[in-house]
């Protein structure tokens, strides 16, 4: 263990570990003694009787429950997201002999590793989870796998059966090693109590460092019980894991030498930059450039979605000019986005005529969909912060003649007006439910959503201005998200607006949530766009399977109402277009009430523009009225 030499006068010297110290010297801080020197002549003895205490309590042995616990509290968790189960009993008992942890008891392990999510999206600190062997780390799966997919940072704690049942088929056993290994960043399984802080350090740092990603750590139930002196580790060093953080000066400097030459350029952004905090940068240098911009589905809000460079969202469900301008375009920035299929289209038409710059903090991610010619290893807000510093001396070569065509041709392609629809019809567009919450909100809410059309229309028609405000599950696409993690979000801001976005289909998968919200008082607002269909699984059958509607009919559905209402909450119901903004105005008025607003919207309404699977970008069905651009 590290010391720290400090003298005692004639008592001589006497080294005590940093950590200890460390917590002294912030206490002395207080009273303005700074120097060791000076506070050993006003306080020496006082000082050796302190440190002497404090470094008793730091080697006392404990339960491996307690060095759990006590892990989670040096590490600073606020909040956990969990449910107890025979083989996490004695972590459990440590946590009721403690104040310092939030402990939220969900209502199903895969509500617990949503509810973590939102609450990592939204704070951008890890959400951290416990579930029990068995069932319990089974059913954490699905979240788990979600946020990997997505680079969240995450980590879940499982229990295990004692390490001597292991192989044994013991009761409530499961590899989860093994189950979990395709879908988390890293995992462990802690096999001696003396290495259980270490780990748990270790776990949060390969959660929160280079590409975010959930890590699982599968805890027998005996460790738990093993007593061993405690000290949670200041730092840590994995030889075999050392994330890159700043990008090659070179690559850099021919990055921003091609942007300045580009005739029809495109920056094209991804969650990475709001994971990497770096929408500051990257709005900096978008409006240095004058270059139009867009954003994937994961980084809506990344850049304002009301400055004018901003083209809208692209990929499937994307802009017209969003994606016609990624089709044209000489010179394609990508930053912090992985060339998802769902943005590409066809990758054989895909930016047929750019030169690509792809910045990544993750090498694996670089050129494994798409080639590119400058790759630019590293942490989004550092390269980009780098660029704006060489920028200015670059910036006078841009050729703006050329540009302020390029600038033309993109205000043609605005004119098409592609996500116009009717507000004046009697039945509700969901576009319109969307449109007047972006209004009543100011844009300024927490919005959560679940899978399917409503979440492309809630990206489409919910401006987001600001970074960790659109919280959805992009990589894996999975339904039942969007409760819990508004719970997650609610947690970690409990007096901002936060309101789920959702289908009939998408909440009943998670809906036993509703009494977690009601048992600690969780007061957001969910928007049910109900048009009693599993609403993308029908527009594709309309479109690619000639309206055989086969088993996307809902023909079972609850009374949302009565049902929100039997969990404790408000129910509203609108039928009609006229009365949406005044139940929304009601709903959000409720600021200490769960409001579940059905609004019955227009079953036969679909998400336009679309590119259909096979297709390249600049091949978009519009609406039925104008089938193809």
């Amino acid at each position: 263990m590290a010391a720290y030499v400090i003298s005692q006068g004639h008592q001589g010297e006497i080294k005590y570990p940093t950590h200890v110290l460390a917590e002294f010297m912030k206490i002395c801080a207080k009273h303005n003694l700074t120097s060791v020197r000076k506070i050993s002549s006003l306080s020496g003895f006082i000082i050796q009787e302190y440190l002497r205490e404090k470094l008793t309590e730091s080697t006392e042995k404990l339960r491996g429950a307690d060095i759990f616990v006590r892990s989670l509290i040096d590490e600073g968790v606020n909040h956990l997201f969990g449910y107890p189960g025979g083989a996490v009993l004695h972590i459990y008992d440590a946590l009721y002999r403690q104040t310092e942890i939030d402990h939220i008891l969900v209502r199903h392990e895969q509500g617990a590793t949503h509810a973590a999510d939102g609450y990592a999206r939204a704070t951008g600190k890890p959400g951290v989870v416990l579930v029990t062997s068995g069932p319990g780390v089974t059913n954490a799966i699905t979240g788990i796998a979600t946020a990997y997919m997505d680079s969240i940072p995450m980590v879940v704690f499982s229990g295990q059966v004692p390490r001597n049942m292991i192989g044994n088929d013991a009761f409530q056993e499961v590899d989860a090693i093994g189950i979990s290994r395709p879908c988390v960043k890293h995992n462990f399984l802690v096999k001696d109590v003396k290495d259980l802080a270490s780990i748990i350090k270790k776990a949060f740092y390969v959660a929160k460092s280079g590409r975010p990603g959930p890590v699982l750590v599968d805890i027998p139930k005996d460790v738990t019980a093993d007593l061993c002196e405690y000290s949670y580790p200041q730092d840590i060093e994995m030889r075999s894991y050392r994330p890159v953080t700043k990008g090659h000066p070179g690559q850099i400097k021919r990055a921003i030498k091609l942007l300045a030459s580009a005739k029809k350029p495109m920056i094209y952004t991804g969650g990475g930059v709001i994971l990497g905090e770096a929408h500051e940068e990257l709005t900096n240098m978008t409006q240095k450039l004058g270059y139009p911009i867009t954003n994937t589905l994961m980084g809506l809000g990344a850049y304002p979605a009301s400055d004018g460079q901003f083209l809208g969202m692209l990929g499937m469900h994307g802009t017209y000019e969003a994606n016609m301008a990624m089709h044209h375009c000489d010179v394609l920035f990508a930053i912090g986005a992985r060339f998802d299929d769902r943005v590409t289209g066809d990758l054989e038409q895909f930016c047929p005529n750019a030169r690509i710059i792809q910045i990544d903090v993750d090498p694996a991610s670089i050129s494994k969909n798409v080639p590119v010619d400058i790759p630019i290893v590293g942490d989004v807000k550092s390269v980009l912060t780098d660029i704006n510093k060489l920028l200015d001396s670059q910036v006078h070569k841009i050729d703006k003649d050329a540009i302020s065509q390029w600038w033309e041709q993109i205000k043609e392609w605005q004119k098409m007006d592609c996500l116009r629809f009717d507000r004046k019809t009697e039945k509700i567009k969901p576009q319109y439910v969307i449109e007047t919450l972006h209004e009543l909100t100011n844009g300024d809410a927490y919005v959560t959503s679940d899978v399917g059309q409503h979440q492309m229309w809630a990206a489409q028609f919910y401006n987001f201005n600001k970074p960790r405000r659109w919280i959805n599950s992009g990589g894996l696409g999975t339904m039942g998200f969007g409760l819990p993690a508004a719970m997650g979000v609610k947690v970690a801001f409990p007096d901002e607006t936060v309101a789920c976005i959702s289908g009939e289909a998408s909440l009943v998968m998670c809906i036993q949530e509703l009494s977690t919200c009601l048992q600690y008082h969780l007061p957001i607002k969910i928007i049910l766009l109900n048009n009693r269909y599993m609403g993308m699984v029908r527009q594709w059958q309309e479109f690619f399977y000639d309206k055989r509607y086969s088993h996307s009919y809902m023909d079972a559905l609850p009374d949302f109402i009565k049902l929100a209402e039997s969990f404790g909450h408000v129910g509203l119901r609108v039928e009609k277009t006229s009365d949406v903004k005044d139940v929304l105005k009601q709903g959000l008025a409720m600021k200490d009430k769960l409001v579940l607003m059905d609004f019955i919207t227009d079953q036969t309404e679909n998400v336009y523009p679309m590119i259909a699977a096979g297709k390249g970008q600049h091949e978009m069905h519009l609406t039925p009225e104008r089938e193809l651009a």
